[in-house]
């Protein structure tokens, strides 16, 4: 995948939110957000189930089949598009 290459995430990458972020359910919001010192973000479902596996132990590989098991279908585009927005953004990093 040419986006791979671009930004460095591929199926073994492991990744884990920037420490920066804190990954949370907001009852008020009724969603799930990510707080930082400077706002907050308001996640969609989806955005939240991909940075749930986001934990400094999972592969992309191991998100893109948690997920495509829950929605039944092959998740792996969007899951790759996501976690390069989110790496771009600084949510997320690859653990080294």
């Amino acid at each position: 995948m040419n986006d791979e290459i671009k930004t460095g995430i591929n199926e073994d990458s492991i990744m884990e939110l920037s420490p920066m972020y804190l990954f949370r359910w907001e009852e008020p919001q009724q969603a799930h957000v990510l707080l930082y010192p400077e706002g907050v973000v308001k996640l969609n479902e989806t955005g939240a189930a991909i940075l749930k596996y986001c934990n400094g132990s999972n592969t992309a590989a191991d998100i893109i089949r948690e997920l495509s098991e829950i929605y039944t279908t092959d998740v792996s585009e969007s899951v790759y598009r996501f976690l390069e927005v989110s790496h771009a953004k600084g949510w997320i990093r690859i653990k080294s």
